[in-house]
């Protein structure tokens, strides 16, 4: 099996930031992407953020230039650097991981328990 646990959210001011971790660990061969997504009260959860593992880097349009992901291959771990927080970002953020646990096998799809983030105004 894979484990996804995420850590580093909390209680923070507008315009304050955040760094979210998400460390993977179990029987995995590769990790070819791993995500932020967030889902707010009353709403559907979103893609926030992608790292693949080309290195390329994708992001929602509302958090472009404030949010920063990144990935510590050697650790299979996932940075979520949040700057500028607002309000509207105030969520419970989970890490996903697409993997391959061998070889030339299939992809699964793993999810974190989720992290809370609340932005005071």
């Amino acid at each position: 099996q894979v484990q996804l646990v995420e850590s580093g959210g909390g209680l923070v001011q507008a315009g304050g930031s955040l760094r979210l971790s998400c460390a993977t660990s179990g029987s995995i061969f590769s990790i070819k992407s791993m995500d932020w997504y967030r889902q707010a009260p009353g709403k559907q959860r979103e893609l926030v953020a992608t790292a693949i593992s080309a290195g390329t880097t994708n992001y929602t349009d509302s958090v472009k230039g404030r949010f920063t992901i990144s990935r510590d291959n050697a650790k299979n771990t996932v940075y979520l650097q949040i700057n500028s927080l607002k309000p509207e970002d105030t969520a419970v953020y989970y890490c996903n991981a697409v993997v391959a646990r061998r070889l030339g096998g299939p992809l699964y799809n793993y999810w974190g328990q989720g992290t809370q983030v609340t932005v005071s105004s």
